[in-house]
């Protein structure tokens, strides 16, 4: 247990929240000139390695370096929240998948083509699903974070159980920090040396914008049921249950939409945000409910 206390402490306590926060921009800072130079440098020839790689065309996807290094400090606020709040976990799974779609959004505005005909142009209409998707998140995630801030006085026998489930919770976000690290830098050897050695075809956008995340939304899949199962041993509340079982389905919803393109994409992020919505707003109505037996 004072092992465990430790390694929480050096990786997901406020002070390390805040140094990671430091480096992260400035790496976000440091990326954003470095991308600029070399698209410029495969601009002019000076580097030829690059110049298949979409990424390396327009100095807008430039932007996408930084807002990638954003999205890496988003998934380490969804492990530190972890064992804090379950509904802010879940809140950090809906802001990451929406930066991802307003990342995707500045590679749609350098292809934009402004004609008469914007609606029958599968870019401009793309870009169009993406620009209202991401105007309906936003304002899903805000009426989403509103509800999670619904909080009933614990009952004095509730409190022991809740720490042991929070303990259990520490756990799982020790054993997140190191695997996601893994994840995102294995990742990142491969595909830059797939671009910088490989003679075979560069990796499209679509599949760029896709790396790391969906296999980091499967690892939460396997994380969302290991919390209701072991939520099983703290409650037998119905509307708890059917909550985080909701928040599975969202989730698995969410790793859904990497798997296709275009409008079903958008449709499936959407309609996961406003299911794990409906769940939280029909579990709340149980808990005012609850209050009110309890007054």
């Amino acid at each position: 247990m004072r092992l465990l206390s430790r390694i929480y402490q050096f990786f997901l306590s406020e002070y390390a929240k805040k140094r990671i926060e430091i480096v992260i921009l400035y790496v976000a800072l440091a990326g954003f000139f470095i991308h600029l130079l070399f698209i410029y440098l495969s601009k002019f020839g000076i580097v030829s390695l690059l110049g298949k790689a979409e990424l390396f065309t327009n100095p807008i996807f430039a932007i996408y370096t930084p807002f990638s290094f954003i999205l890496i400090y988003e998934v380490y606020l969804l492990i530190y929240y972890l064992p804090k709040s379950f509904t802010t976990y879940i809140t950090k799974q809906y802001e990451i998948i929406t930066l991802i779609i307003i990342r995707k959004l500045f590679k749609d505005l350098s292809a934009i083509e402004f004609s008469s005909n914007w609606f029958d142009i599968k870019g401009d209409l793309q870009f169009t699903y993406d620009l209202l998707a991401s105007l309906v998140l936003f304002y899903l995630i805000f009426q989403f974070q509103k509800q999670g801030k619904l909080k009933r006085k614990l009952l004095e026998s509730e409190k022991p159980i809740i720490e042991r489930f929070i303990y259990r919770k520490k756990i799982i976000a020790v054993i997140l920090v190191p695997l996601f690290f893994l994840m995102a830098s294995a990742t990142l050897i491969t595909w830059l040396s797939g671009v910088t050695f490989s003679t075979h075809e560069v990796p499209d956008f679509g599949t760029i914008n896709d790396l790391f995340f969906d296999e980091f939304f499967t690892v939460l899949i396997l994380v969302d049921v290991v919390l209701l199962l072991i939520s099983f041993f703290y409650t037998d509340k119905f509307h708890k249950i059917i909550r985080n079982s909701g928040f599975v389905v969202s989730t698995i919803l969410i790793r859904l939409s990497f798997g296709v393109s275009g409008l079903i994409s958008t449709v499936l992020i959407v309609t996961a945000v406003l299911f794990g919505l409906a769940m939280i707003l029909i579990h709340n109505q149980y808990e005012k409910q609850v209050m009110v037996e309890n007054e």
